[in-house]
């Protein structure tokens, strides 16, 4: 962790799981877990007729649980920030390519309305290919479902959210929350885009610009608020937080 997975040649910004993320954004000892006993099961009885060789739905959440540790894509739960109380949830990529099925709509939506309820700054650190497929529409659904507690965080109680989008964020989770923040801040380099470029291309028969899904052409259109090197970015979220009146609770 002492060079946060930054190539010490070229900056370049590699992986990094959301526990890593913890310890890189959260105060030592501070880290609070919420709803940590949740887990998927298979709502639509999933099965690929394209691909027989693949696992039924619930051993692959088998199989995601034992290699990540994890029960579902995304760890949710409060802690501090240079002090400040915040609430925060962090998506894993490596669980199922941090595909955002019912429990992990479930689980950031009650992060959203704890973060209401005790007027906390928020932060969802964002990983992921999107809506998970073998969820079908109750997936898609998550998009809506947290959309609405954040209309009700951020325009009804006038809360601060920052959303950190890192390499990559896809899909619905684009399309929703990832888009959402009053302050919407990328890791250099990071692939951030609704489709993919094969996806579009194949699709619209068009060729995707190279580059145009990167984190810096979309900071030049004005998509993103800020692009912020890994190494920086608790001292700048710090600076944010005590901009928008939220201050460390060992200050006078």
């Amino acid at each position: 962790m002492s060079r946060l997975n930054i190539c010490e040649y070229c900056e370049w910004h590699l992986k990094m799981n959301s526990s890593e993320r913890i310890q890189l954004l959260l105060d030592p000892d501070t880290w609070d877990p919420m709803d940590e006993d949740m887990f998927s099961v298979d709502p639509i009885e999933w099965h690929s007729e394209e691909d027989e060789d693949e696992k039924p739905y619930k051993d692959r959440i088998d199989s995601y649980q034992k290699k990540t540790g994890l029960t579902e894509a995304v760890q949710t739960g409060i802690g501090q920030l240079n002090g400040i109380s915040i609430a925060i949830g962090i998506m894993e990529f490596q669980f199922m390519g941090g595909s955002m099925g019912s429990v992990v709509g479930e689980k950031i939506t009650r992060l959203i309305e704890y973060a209401t309820n005790g007027s906390l700054p928020l932060i969802i650190v964002c990983a992921s290919g999107g809506a998970r497929m073998q969820e079908g529409s109750l997936s898609l659904m998550q998009m809506a479902k947290i959309s609405s507690a954040s209309y009700n965080y951020q325009s009804i109680k006038k809360l601060f959210y920052i959303s950190i989008l890192t390499s990559p964020t896809t899909g619905g989770v684009t399309a929703s929350f990832g888009m959402l923040g009053d302050i919407i801040i990328a890791e250099p380099n990071a692939t951030i885009a609704f489709a993919g470029k094969r996806v579009i291309e194949e699709t619209l028969k068009t060729p995707v610009p190279e580059g145009s899904q990167e984190a810096e052409y979309l900071f030049d259109k004005g998509i993103l608020d800020l692009i912020v090197p890994r190494n920086s970015l608790k001292r700048a979220l710090s600076e944010l937080f005590q901009l928008h009146g939220f201050f460390p609770l060992n200050q006078n």
